[in-house]
This record gives C-alpha cells, sequence and structure tokens, in this order.
C-alpha cells in the first residue's frame, strides 16, 4: 500500500497559506519561520539594511571562527554539520561518501560558501 505524505504551510504572521520558510540567527539563536510571498519580501526589506553593514561570520558563530584562525579543528566538525557539509558538497558537484571523512578540499570549499 502507498502512502503520500503532505506538507501544508501555514504563514506564521497570519495564517494563510505559507509559500516558504525563511531562517534566520540573532544574538546566537537560530530561527525559522513559515511566510508566504509578501511576509518574505517584507522580512527581507527589513533585514536588508543590517545585512549590507554586517559581514559574515563562520558557521558556528564565534566559536568556530577562533578554532578556524587558530588553524585547529579541535574535534573536528560534529556529525550534524557533516551531514549539512555533504549535502551542500553533492549539490555543487563535490564526490562525498554516505560516511566517513570528508576531504580537506570539500570542508574547504563549504568554509569558503559559508
Amino acid at each position: 500500500m502507498a502512502q503520500q505524505t503532505q506538507i501544508i504551510l501555514t504563514d506564521d504572521i497570519d495564517g494563510s497559506k505559507a509559500t516558504q520558510t525563511v531562517t534566520f540567527a540573532f544574538q546566537g539563536t537560530s530561527y525559522e519561520i513559515d511566510l508566504n510571498d509578501e511576509h518574505a519580501s517584507s522580512i527581507e526589506e527589513s533585514f536588508a539594511e543590517w545585512v549590507n553593514a554586517a559581514r559574515k561570520t563562520a558557521r558556528g558563530g564565534a566559536a568556530t571562527a577562533a578554532r578556524s584562525s587558530s588553524g585547529s579543528r579541535g574535534s573536528g566538525p560534529k556529525r550534524a554539520d557533516l551531514d549539512d557539509v555533504r549535502a551542500w558538497a553533492r549539490e555543487n558537484g563535490h564526490q562525498v561518501s554516505d560516511r566517513g571523512r570528508v576531504a580537506s578540499k570539500v570542508l574547504e570549499a563549504y568554509d569558503a560558501a559559508h
């Protein structure tokens, strides 16, 4: 027997049909919000001034940036981070295995893109 699961997004502002999930971080906390196109455009406009004046940081915030600048990766990326790296790598034409180490070349490309 076949099953089909359907996910319907609802705009978290007004309850209308949402078209996308917007993610952002503030003060070290990551957030997600489901929005329709109008509200997504509104949040992008609201953030534009701040994003344009800001600088990008390494994924994971100051601790990751400090570890990267010292040349030591410590215990290395966490398992969840490696899943993100592998997904990004595949989407960007890199060959990676489902398990085991991720090549340093791929990790460097991922870090440069983020």
